[in-house]
């Protein structure tokens, strides 16, 4: 679930807060540069849905607060 908000008066912005951002921030920030990272469920939903699409294991990654987390890079191009 995630939270979202206009926060300010003088300068009014946009944000967006709960568990999913800051998993996805920390997926983010332990990244490589024009790679696309994923979950291992979004990899087990496109094995199924998108078999074409290639999927590698990239190991775990630390995410601030909770256990370490099993990620993919998709490393196979692709058109829609």
């Amino acid at each position: 679930p995630v939270l979202s908000n206009v926060i300010g008066t003088s300068q009014p912005r946009y944000g967006l807060f709960g568990d999913c951002v800051n998993t996805a921030a920390r997926m983010e920030s332990n990244s490589l540069p024009s790679r696309i990272q994923c979950s291992e469920h979004a990899a087990n939903i496109l094995r199924q849905q998108a078999p074409d699409i290639g999927i590698e294991r990239r190991g775990e990654i630390p995410i601030k607060g909770k256990e370490n987390m099993t990620t993919y890079w998709i490393t196979k191009e692709f058109v829609i």
